[in-house]
């Protein structure tokens, strides 16, 4: 209240304090009683005291805080959305295409309503007597691409009507009339393959095919565009055939991994002989006799080449190379988008690149899968021609697996360092040994780094974790080993594997091991959501920071964070962002129905984390938190608060609006019950 309004109500002031309004001790001594219980009453007058019961029923404990006008309730919500729902054209909207007064009112109830879902259906959907789903879809089905074609075109008719190989046996359409009488309809005019390489791969099978098909279903080509792309490798690391094939047969020579494996059975064979000498020994100096002549066998078997050369001797056949004579990686001060499994791909990396990522690294890929040449594993270690700086990351738990998938990495893909995912917590990759099992099991670890150092011409890395039990942190220990194990660089995760995300990263504890670790780079990871975590956090004298779901909440986190800024993104921006997803999906996995679906897949994964982004103008008080929930609110317009959602079905719609409509068949089976849509 204003000093105006507290003189005009002075003379009440024995209404409250029952004194003499004359008493000047009670004036001064009463006067903030007063203003509080005039204040009270005012409020009473306005109404305002409704307005804030109202606020306290929405705003929760561990919810984001939010502007009050804002706010809203889960129902309201989902009705609002419901009823502005305009098909899967979608209904682009700019935050100034609104009125003022639309922009005021927000928060009310819309005209029409209609229910999120029927009660009958609700149980078809898996949510018996309203309880929430919760877990883990841990045996969710993979639909095959292939389902959403009732019938294909034959590769031969696509490929400028080459001879089929199969003749009467295809079972594939060879009629192209009779193909595209079938087909499903186009999702749009322009395919962007065609506009930007001058050809599209996938002919009349591709959805965008009306913008380069001739009415004789021949597909049109652009000279020029082919032309200014000839010779152009956009993506590397990909499985040639007859490497796959010698992979299955198992021809493939590992001669530096058995150079080293062989000193891993020397050195045990050596031990147990040593040891058989002390047991068999008697007072007599029999024990000497045997040792000496362990020692010889040994010395003699030493002496032997390990394989048989042919050809002229070079200098990598006698000389091994040393540490600083590999390639190097300038890793200090970099911003590292952290290996994700699923949402991690390559179209993602790529979009974080043009929003300022320093460092890409590929998905965790199994050790085994690549030793038995799986193609769907060996798609991970793919590199688009604008990460400068990618690494992959692998896992295992043995020394010969690890060893052997190092030197294959080494002579067939094309990466600047090879990471070691010693911090997966997952229970089927913990159980085996691996992932944060290695942590637990020191003299595997030491051989695993050694065999792979011994492999490479690359740097190797470790990514870990504080430990494996919550309140009994290891790496401290650890980390000094691995110093000598000659790592070039180390990646620490401010969690243990119980913890998971329960609590927030220990900070405090990366600081203590980033001045164990040095002169080796540390990398700090963990609860990095604004630019504001990231000064913070390279304030604990870290070499650079990894950022992994705050990549995945809002992947131009890495442009906030070099420009030092709170980008206030707009639902266009963000619609765009998607868009360049799409496209760049739609290029690394096809533009035909497959293609599409599969890129609808990975970006309905992306949404479930993208949703939990709350725009910079709505909160009250900046920057978000990632372990605050955002609560139910109304955006700027109708397209903020479509990507405010947490439904899954509002998923399919974001992506109906970039991507057409799903097929009949679609169902959508995220890693999370609660999300999920059928």
């Amino acid at each position: 209240m204003s000093e105006m309004n507290l003189k005009e109500a002075e003379p009440i002031h024995c209404q409250y304090t029952r004194t003499s309004p004359n008493c000047c001790t009670c004036l001064s001594s009463c006067r903030g009683i007063v203003a509080a219980l005039v204040r009270r009453d005012l409020e009473k007058a306005c109404g305002m005291e409704e307005t804030v019961e109202k606020k306290t029923d929405v705003v929760v404990k561990g919810d984001a805080a939010l502007k009050t006008q804002f706010l809203t309730t889960k129902d309201k919500f989902h009705e609002f959305v419901d009823s502005g729902w305009k098909g899967p054209k979608g209904h682009k909207t700019s935050d100034n295409d609104k009125p003022e007064e639309e922009k005021e009112t927000s928060v009310e109830e819309p005209e029409t309503k209609k229910f999120k879902v029927d009660p009958e259906e609700r149980n078809k959907v898996g949510k018996p007597d309203g309880k929430r789903i919760r877990g883990q879809n841990k045996s969710r089905p993979h639909t095959k691409p292939n389902a959403f074609d009732e019938k294909r075109l034959c590769p031969s008719v696509i490929q400028d009507n080459k001879e089929c190989t199969y003749g009467d046996k295809c079972i594939f359409l060879h009629d192209a009339a009779e193909y595209m009488g079938s087909k499903l309809a186009d999702i749009g005019e322009s395919c962007y393959l065609y506009d930007t390489f001058g050809k599209c791969a996938y002919g009349l099978s591709c959805r965008y095919a009306k913008a380069h098909t001739t009415p004789d279903f021949k597909t049109m080509e652009n000279a020029e565009l082919i032309k200014a792309n000839e010779g152009r490798e956009t993506v590397k690391n990909s499985l040639k055939k007859e490497l796959q094939n010698q992979l299955r047969k198992r021809s493939v020579a590992f001669k530096k991994s058995e150079e080293y494996l062989k000193t891993l059975v020397n050195n045990k064979d050596k031990t147990q002989q040593l040891g058989n000498a002390v047991v068999s020994a008697d007072p007599t100096g029999e024990e000497q006799r045997v040792s000496t002549e362990a020692e010889t066998q040994q010395a003699s078997q030493d002496k032997q080449p390990p394989v048989k050369t042919i050809g002229p001797l070079t200098d990598e056949d006698v000389i091994k190379l040393r540490q600083c004579e590999k390639k190097q990686v300038d890793f200090q001060d970099k911003l590292y988008l952290a290996p994700l499994t699923t949402c991690g791909n390559l179209p993602f990396r790529r979009l974080c690149k043009r929003f300022g990522a320093d460092i890409t690294c590929g998905e965790m890929a199994m050790c085994t899968n690549l030793l038995q040449g799986q193609q769907s594993e060996w798609a991970l270690l793919k590199r688009h021609e604008s990460e400068d700086v990618f690494g992959v990351q692998v896992e295992g738990c043995f020394p010969d697996t690890m060893t052997r998938c190092a030197e294959l990495i080494n002579n067939n893909a094309d990466v600047d360092f090879v990471d070691i995912n010693s911090g997966c917590p997952i229970d089927l990759v913990y159980k085996k040994g691996g992932g944060c099992g290695l942590m637990t099991r020191n003299r595997k670890f030491e051989q695993i780094i050694k065999g792979m150092n011994h492999v490479l011409d690359v740097p190797l890395t470790v990514k870990i974790r504080t430990g494996v039990q919550e309140k009994c942190n290891i790496a401290h220990k650890l980390i000094p080993e691995m110093k000598k194990w000659d790592v070039s660089m180390i990646t620490l995760h401010g969690r243990s594997r119980e913890q998971r995300y329960t609590k927030l990263a220990d900070w405090d504890y990366i600081t203590t091991c980033s001045k164990l670790a040095s002169p080796v780079p540390l990398f700090g990871n963990g609860d990095i959501l604004s630019y504001e975590d990231a000064m913070k956090a390279k304030e604990t004298g870290v070499s650079g920071i990894m950022i992994a779901r705050g990549a995945l909440i809002k992947p131009w986190i890495f442009t906030e964070i070099k420009e030092s800024r709170h980008w206030d993104i707009s639902s266009n921006e963000r619609l765009d962002v998607l868009r360049d997803f799409s496209n760049f999906g739609l290029e690394h996995w096809g533009s035909d129905t497959r293609g599409v679906e599969k890129t609808r897949t990975f970006m309905l994964e992306w949404l479930s984390f993208m949703c939990r982004y709350i725009p910079v103008g709505l909160l009250e008080r900046v920057p978000q938190k990632i372990n605050e929930r955002p609560p139910f609110y109304m955006g700027r317009n109708y397209l903020e608060s479509l990507m405010a959602s947490q439904h899954a079905g509002d998923w399919i719609r974001i992506s109906e609006m970039l991507l057409g409509p799903v097929p009949k068949n679609f169902i959508f089976l995220p890693k999370h019950k609660a999300n999920a849509y059928k």
